[in-house]
């Protein structure tokens, strides 16, 4: 018997596997397979649904509408908070089923679930606390009243790094806004996302405020989407060629976008870093989820004075890393999503080799079952590397060697993306100075995580449009409105 057959409750693979979730109900039908990136089995098959079922979506989340923006905001509050306990409540059941679909070792997976949770519990809270504003005019010739209402009808569309946190981002500040939304989870991991709804039904979430559909076909899906007057607002996580392309869909109705796209973030750890704090804050930068992750650090930039500690302590750390199955209670590297994603690391690696780079630990993919890569440090790494300006998505280091501050902010900004960067040094001073000076959304001073729901989420540049998280994150979901008011 294997895994699989033995799991029962929310971590069965098969009880979300049901069909669509359309207003309310569930819709049978198959046709995409769910894989175990573990092992390469099925472990489920998900509705595969038509432009007509995604436009049905749209017809229950109008249905669903009015009602819901007109629901008190204390009432929306108490739906999200009774989801958030929800989902702390089957944590490990959660927790499991990520790790199933998506690989991640149970740790990450667990911190996943808690991190998801938490942005049903913040906007519960910002429920209650979408602003306003009045004042008079500097003329004094009449009053200024701003209101915020709900933009409307919104289409989520949500990757496969992070299953739950990515949907509950979005999910969260639409539904606190007073929003219904049609959520679109990634083909590769969509069980999280049924999951969620699932939750969400029991929370008292009504029919059709929330709405899941998969497909394999989701160009014209959300082409057709898009294309409804009813809908208004696009929130979207995933790749920059695939936002540059919906944007240019959402132009053509003036569909309000948030854009959280691609990342290359640097890692700059100066000479007088805390060497064992810099390692520790590398570690969780590279190897969270296994190295996929839009804020992963991407390239390492150490001061010539500290380089060669850091690439012993990063090489021995990395190494002694124990690769297997992501649900396996000792791992903590697990596959990538993918044999496709493991292709591509191997290109980009094997490419940095051939141009003078060096493995000090990994290098290749691992044979047998399973998309497997080991976790790889690379020396002497070409600048001009293909792996040095596209996003690696998995567990590989590249390291260079840098001289002066200048040059460090030089290579840091190198990139067209701008979504994250981290800084390692005892000085504020010039952690600030390089943090002013590194073109990106968010910087971590001596930290490895960032990621936080009371925080803005979101890059500059080619990495997207927009903040998620924080108390900025429900403004995306809103419109102000202007009332010139004569007392």
């Amino acid at each position: 018997m294997t895994l699989h057959t033995k799991i029962a409750g929310y971590a069965d693979p098969s009880l979300h596997a049901h069909g669509l979730y359309i207003g309310g109900q569930w819709e049978k039908g198959a046709g995409i397979p769910v894989l175990d990136p573990s092992t390469g089995e099925v472990l489920a098959e998900v509705a595969d649904a038509s432009v007509e079922n995604a436009l049905r979506a749209v017809d229950a989340a109008e249905a669903a509408a009015s009602q819901w923006r007109q629901t008190p905001p204390r009432q929306r509050s108490e739906i999200l908070r009774r989801w958030f306990e929800l989902m702390s409540d089957r944590a490990e059941e959660l927790a499991t089923l990520i790790s199933l679909e998506n690989g991640k070792a149970l740790a990450d997976a667990r911190g996943e679930v808690a991190y998801a949770a938490e942005f049903f519990r913040w906007y519960a809270e910002e429920a209650t606390r979408i602003p306003g504003e009045y004042r008079h005019t500097p003329s004094g010739s009449h009053n200024i009243l701003v209101d915020h209402e709900p933009i409307g009808i919104s289409v989520l569309i949500t990757p496969w790094n992070f299953p739950a946190a990515m949907a509950t981002r979005k999910i969260g500040p639409a539904l606190a806004a007073g929003c219904t939304v049609i959520l679109k989870p990634a083909s590769e991991t969509p069980l999280t996302a049924y999951a969620m709804a699932r939750l969400g039904q029991e929370a008292g979430v009504p029919a059709g405020v929330v709405n899941v559909v998969t497909t394999t076909n989701p160009g014209p899906v959300t082409n057709a989407v898009l294309a409804d007057p009813r809908v208004r607002k696009l929130s979207f996580t995933g790749s920059t060629g695939v936002g540059r392309i919906l944007l240019a869909e959402a132009a053509k109705s003036v569909v309000s976008c948030s854009m959280e796209l691609g990342g290359n973030a640097p890692f700059v750890v100066f000479d007088d870093a805390d060497l064992d704090a810099a390692l520790d804050g590398a570690m969780v930068a590279k190897m969270r989820n296994a190295g996929e992750a839009c804020t992963a650090a991407n390239r390492f930039y150490v001061q010539a004075g500290i380089h060669d500690a850091f690439v012993e302590g990063l090489s021995k750390r990395m190494a002694g890393l124990k690769i297997g199955k992501g649900y396996d209670a000792d791992t903590q590297c697990g596959p990538m999503i993918t044999t496709k994603a493991v292709q591509k690391i191997d290109q980009l690696v094997s490419e940095a080799v051939r141009r003078g780079a060096r493995a000090t630990t990994g290098g290749a993919p691992l044979p047998g079952s399973g998309y497997f890569y080991p976790p790889t440090v690379l020396v002497d790494v070409p600048v001009d590397a293909s792996i040095a300006h596209e996003e690696i998505f998995g567990p590989v280091a590249p390291v260079y060697r840098f001289e002066s501050e200048e040059e460090a902010i030089r290579l840091a900004n190198d990139t067209e993306y701008g979504l994250a960067a981290y800084v390692y040094t005892r000085d504020m001073k010039r952690a600030m100075r390089v943090g002013r000076g590194i073109e990106t959304g968010m910087l971590g001073i001596n930290r490895g995580l960032m990621s936080d729901p009371a925080a803005p989420f979101g890059g500059v540049k080619q990495s997207g449009l927009g903040r998620e998280g924080g108390v900025t994150g429900i403004l995306e979901f809103m419109e102000a409105k202007y009332y010139a008011i004569e007392l």
